[in-house]
């Protein structure tokens, strides 16, 4: 892949997290990138179709970058979820909670306006979903039988985009802190009905 899309998709990303898409101007991606008009457009053709890059990439991504290197960071498979809340909690401290998710952020801002990004934002949801649903599947007899889980995997993106969404809307860590001690609560009951011990707090992504 060119080295020149790569840069202009990540600056765009970088600059769709930080102001937002509609307030990021194409002259300031092109700046930031160090590229030219001709260079862009020769990739993507309209600020839209940048938008469409940048989602597909997050999507690319999500296994080599996150979820792949926090499994091998973190053995237990149910610790897991607590170390990638952990991770989140990191860039939301480390940015004064101003930044949040960036498929989060873009999911409210451009669904509507423009709809035919809205299955791309799905796909990165269920990227997300998917994996935390192979973590709970590796959680085996520890969680029980009649745990659904599919829908727990969804409960907990929920309660990670929810909790990041509050926690930047109040400038505050106690939203997300909150939400994930529920979680972390609601685990521990499934672990202790299924006769298992939880295995504690286990390894942190951050």
């Amino acid at each position: 892949m060119s080295d020149t899309r790569e840069r202009i998709l990540d600056t765009a990303s970088r600059l769709f997290h930080e102001q937002g898409y509609a307030a990021t101007g194409v002259s300031t991606i092109l700046r930031e990138a160090g590229v030219n008009s001709g260079s862009l457009y020769h990739f993507f053709p309209s600020k839209e179709a940048l938008l469409i890059g940048v989602l597909e990439r997050y999507r690319r991504l999500l296994d080599p970058v996150l979820q792949g290197p926090l499994e091998a960071r973190v053995a237990d498979p149910l610790e897991r979820v607590f170390a990638l809340m952990s991770w989140y909690r990191a860039g939301m401290e480390a940015t004064g909670c101003r930044l949040g998710c960036p498929i989060g952020n873009l999911a409210l801002e451009v669904s509507d306006t423009y709809p035919e990004v809205r299955p791309l934002i799905d796909e990165n949801f269920r990227g997300w979903t998917t994996g935390i649903r192979r973590w709970l599947t590796e959680a085996g007899d520890r969680l029980p039988a009649s745990c659904d889980r599919d829908s727990l995997a969804v409960f907990i993106l929920t309660v990670m985009e929810g909790g990041l969404m509050q926690a930047r809307a109040s400038g505050s860590l106690e939203p997300f802190d909150r939400s994930v001690a529920v979680l972390r609560a609601h685990v521990d009951h499934l672990v202790q009905e299924a006769g298992r011990p939880s295995g504690g707090q286990g390894d942190s992504a951050s």
